[in-house]
């Protein structure tokens, strides 16, 4: 699946829902069925700056693709950068760099954070795409 079609699906997910509790709900859910990030990963290095959360996210990359796992000590946030990571997993850097992740705003996510969260939402996608831009920079040396 493209990038696109992912978000089509996760747009598609949270039409189904009119009242913004149930789209929490999903979100809550979606965090708690993400596997749990080792201890071991959940160090200092691996946490994102900027969020009022902590949220922990690692990069590997496999035959050109990234993978990425994370976790969040807040329920919401870990749903959040679950559906973010559902996203750009499984595709390469240069093809999260282009990504425009319309999604956010579309279901409603921007809108319905406090501010301190839609923050920590930027930060999680600024890292992402630092991660990608540092693994696009080893591809090429």
């Amino acid at each position: 699946m493209t990038i696109n079609e992912i978000q089509d699906e996760i747009i598609e997910e949270f039409a189904e829902f009119d009242d913004w509790m149930d789209k929490y709900q999903l979100l809550i859910t979606m965090g708690e069925e993400q596997e749990p990030l080792p201890a071991a990963l959940k160090t200092e290095q691996n946490l994102i700056d900027g969020c009022q959360s902590r949220v922990w996210l690692v990069c590997d990359e496999r035959e050109g693709k990234l993978q990425f796992r994370a976790e969040s000590d807040a329920l919401i946030v870990k749903g959040i950068v679950s559906l973010l990571i559902r996203v750009v997993t499984g595709h390469t850097p240069q093809e999260i760099l282009d990504a425009d992740l319309y999604f956010i705003p579309q279901i409603g996510l921007t809108e319905h954070l406090s501010p301190t969260r839609s923050n920590g939402l930027l930060a999680m996608v600024k890292q992402i795409r630092m991660y990608a831009l540092a693994f696009s920079q080893l591809n090429k040396s």
